[in-house]
């Protein structure tokens, strides 16, 4: 399938399934979008006993699509744009060492606990799989997905310093969690020894230089939309700036997603909001990132719920994925512990936050994306099948009840 007919595709199934969810569903985007489309594909499969044409179809444009690629090389940068253009930057100056403190450490802890427990769990199973690999599924899974949260969090009126730690947490650590997953896959494959300095320049380069060329971006952009004032070439200087500093960032094995971060957190800052863009071009701005936003993030989990397609489904695998669930929300439980214990004196805390912190932690596409990036010999079938499952159900289930959670305890 040629790119614009497959563009098209994408975006007339985006348009009906969203007016199906706005007008009869009412449910928040993300949840709306990934139920309608499961239940589609679903429909189609039952329909493939009569006429496969249309399951032929489907399958055929999903396999053309190079999911991977298209998230985190394309789409991420956008997205992650477009959050923290509108991210309370005060709220996340103030709370900036437990948001930081869950994007690393938390990641990384998490990362362990969920490759031992997942490593055992599929043992019971009489699955054999190797310790590394497992590791490696942590890495993927570990990362709250910053595309779901920010849809679901916009939805459920959560208490401001709750949400700033929910979205920075979700915002910066998906870029620690891809660095750590590409550090095992390097020694998973053979393709690097284990030693801190291998695992510290990795680190220094894509994340530390992801986001000194984010704040470079970020005062490029600003000098830029300070020195005029003409608010159609300052929405493009934006637009710009997002996919001239991504082909940077990737050319030079920089973490785009962090960079694209904070150069959103610096032009949507208020200061500079204030003293570079005039109440005209503040408007067309945020109109024009929120339409981006909400534009990809229809096509982001229309195309989630389409990837059923892909996978290998045997009981056991499936299995795997219903036991996994509960031991992924145990580790992350466990990870978020040391930071909201060193900072619950110091800073404001909302009652409960870790496990509404546990439950809010939303994993979505960038899981799906990077176990679709495994090989065949990493157990590619098993942990594709077991991440779709946690994906589903957290955005299905999570994501429907967080706003209750959030409502309970903080009344």
């Amino acid at each position: 399938m040629d790119y614009f007919l497959i563009a098209t595709v994408l975006i007339v199934l985006s348009a009906g399934f969203g007016y199906i969810n706005t007008r009869f569903l009412k449910l928040p985007n993300s949840i709306g979008l990934m139920l309608i489309t499961i239940l589609f594909t679903l429909a189609v499969f039952v329909l493939s006993y009569f006429d496969d044409t249309l399951l032929l179809k489907e399958r055929e444009l999903i396999t053309s699509i190079d999911f991977k690629t298209v998230l985190l090389d394309v789409m991420l940068s956008f997205l992650l744009f477009a959050g923290a253009l509108h991210t309370n930057f005060q709220q996340l100056k103030i709370q900036r060492k437990p948001v930081l403190i869950f994007a690393t450490l938390g990641t990384l802890i998490s990362t362990f606990l969920v490759g031992v427990l997942v490593f055992y769990a599929l043992k019971v199973l009489n699955l054999d799989v190797d310790f590394t690999y497992c590791l490696l599924f942590g890495a993927l899974i570990s990362p709250t997905d910053p595309i779901a949260v920010l849809g679901i969090m916009k939805k459920v009126g959560a208490p401001k310093n709750l949400e700033t730690k929910i979205v920075g947490e979700s915002l910066f650590n998906d870029g620690v969690g891809v660095v750590i997953f590409l550090t095992i896959y390097q020694i998973a494959s053979g393709g690097a020894e284990i030693s801190f300095g291998n695992i510290a320049e990795l680190f220094l380069v894509e994340v530390v230089g992801g986001i000194i060329l984010g704040l470079i971006i970020g005062w490029v952009t600003y000098r830029l939309l300070k020195s005029i004032d003409d608010y159609e070439t300052e929405v493009i200087i934006t637009l710009a700036a997002v996919m001239g500093g991504t082909l940077f960032a990737q050319h030079f094995h920089l973490s785009a997603p962090l960079a694209m971060v904070t150069a959103g957190l610096i032009v949507g800052t208020d200061t500079v909001r204030r003293s570079s863009m005039g109440e005209v071009t503040e408007v067309y701005v945020d109109k024009f990132w929120e339409l981006i936003d909400v534009l990809l993030n229809t096509i982001l989990f229309v195309m989630i719920g389409m990837e059923i397609l892909v996978l290998t489904f045997e009981a056991t695998y499936v299995l795997a994925g219903f036991i996994i669930i509960p031991l992924l929300l145990v580790a992350r439980y466990i990870s978020l512990l040391l930071p909201i214990k060193i900072y619950a004196k110091k800073l404001e805390f909302v009652p409960k936050t870790n496990l509404i912190m546990t439950w809010g932690g939303l994993r979505g596409g960038i899981s799906i994306a990077l176990a679709l990036s495994l090989t065949q010999n990493m157990e590619r079938d098993l942990f594709l099948v077991i991440t779709y499952i946690v994906v589903v159900f957290s955005i299905l289930v999570q994501g429907l009840t967080v706003g209750k959670m959030i409502k309970k305890f903080t009344k």
